[in-house]
């Protein structure tokens, strides 16, 4: 199997984040544009508006929803379940498993990652690597959010001539929570949707699905 057929699923996405992206850089330079016009200011061109706190705070509040979903879903998933979900491990499996199960330690086999057949802190790291990783960029993404917003917060305030706020006023404020909170509730029920419409809907060929013929009650079974 030749290179872009064994990894078409990330290249897909990887592209269509970048198409994306771009199409929204050019939608918010022109909706941003447009604001300054009924303010009666000067348009920006295209490169300054990708430098600009504006663009930077829109990209990074979804951002940080985004990483917060799948670093909530990969630690949640350790100990919670759900009957009859392809997105749940089966009931009794409920925990973070033993070193048989998780081919850790002595149980390691040729294949598998270097660190996995370890006994110290390079087997903890990496047993925890996904969900750790998918933290730290939640939480880099938010912090480069207030740091984004109140950028572009100010600059708001500025051309109200209203008196700009620091970064901790910027932290306690409507604005910020309020780019926060509603990517939270939409990612959150996002995932509630997968996670309670795959015990009764299928998707054939789709590893998200159970097999079409499986039961509602079976659980952690993918297609």
């Amino acid at each position: 199997m030749g290179f872009w057929r064994a990894n078409s699923l990330s290249l897909a996405f990887a592209a269509a984040f970048f198409v994306v992206l771009a199409c929204q850089a050019v939608s918010g330079r022109a909706e941003f544009n447009e604001q300054l016009a009924v303010e009666g200011l000067q348009q920006i061109g295209f490169g300054d508006y990708l430098m600009s706190s504006d663009f930077a705070v829109d990209v990074t509040e979804n951002w940080q929803s985004e990483f917060l979903q799948f670093f909530l879903y990969v630690f949640g998933t350790i100990h919670l379940v759900q009957r009859g979900s392809p997105e749940s491990k089966p009931l009794a499996r409920a925990g973070s498993e033993s070193d048989r199960d998780q081919r850790m330690g002595d149980h390691a086999r040729a294949d598998s990652p270097r660190w996995a057949g370890t006994k110290d802190w390079r087997q903890a790291a990496y047993s925890r690597s996904l969900g750790l990783v998918m933290a730290a960029i939640f939480f880099l993404s938010w912090f480069a959010q207030s740091v984004s917003g109140v950028a572009a917060y100010n600059g708001e305030r500025l051309r109200q001539l209203q008196p700009p706020i620091g970064w901790g006023s910027y932290l306690g404020s409507s604005d910020f929570w309020n780019r926060s909170l509603q990517n939270w509730q939409s990612e959150l029920l996002a995932v509630f949707a997968m996670v309670i419409l795959s015990v009764y809907l299928r998707q054939r060929g789709s590893p998200e699905s159970k097999p079409v013929g499986a039961s509602h009650t079976a659980t952690g079974v993918e297609g």
